[in-house]
């Protein structure tokens, strides 16, 4: 199986960068593209420096390379997640502007049928936002954004995390146990 994940510059890098390690422990091909402020959140917000993200992945690809395989529909790739992912990311994709190789290789997912997963972090979201949003679920995308649950009792912020990108693994088909099943009686 082979994925890309797309970090974008939203809040909550953290997601983009549990999502491309979890799938690599899942034996899962990963193909990585960063924004130029998903770098910049990465290095703000979480403990891990860029270079050292950009080694959790198999294949990395400059934002502004257009010319990289993954760009092509004729590249095998099962599906593509942007997580986090913009406000100017949805729109960019919900209109066609493919303006660099995130919103190109999301736009090439839609074209050829592949799942895309967007996990868009934003509050409040206004009418545009959700138009877009709408948009995009009309044309198929998955819309995920990090809203956590609290069935499970997590005591961290890592379990929060963990949990989101689990559901993630279950949409694109990877078994994994980061989420925890919702069972009625409190069993865990």
């Amino acid at each position: 199986m082979r994925i890309i994940v797309g970090i974008t510059g939203a809040s909550g890098a953290i997601y983009g960068v549990r999502l491309v390690q979890a799938l690599v422990e899942h034996g899962v091909e990963t193909h990585l593209v960063l924004s130029p402020w998903a770098e910049k959140n990465i290095e703000l917000e979480t403990r891990y420096s860029v270079p050292e993200v950009r080694s959790f992945a198999h294949r990395v690809y400059e934002v502004d390379d257009l010319s990289a395989p993954v760009a092509s529909g004729s590249c095998p790739v099962h599906g593509m997640v942007v997580a986090p992912c913009t406000m100017k990311s949805v729109a960019a994709i919900a209109h066609g502007y493919a303006d660099n190789l995130i919103h190109r290789c999301a736009d090439v997912a839609l074209k050829e049928g592949r799942t895309l997963i967007l996990v868009p972090r934003e509050t409040p979201l206004h009418q545009i936002h959700l138009e877009n949003l709408f948009r995009l679920a009309c044309a198929g995308v998955v819309i995920m954004p990090p809203i956590p649950a609290f069935y499970f009792k997590p005591q961290t912020i890592e379990e929060l995390v963990e949990h989101h990108v689990g559901r993630v693994l279950h949409r694109l088909g990877i078994e994994n146990d980061l989420v925890r099943v919702w069972d009625n009686r409190g069993d865990k």
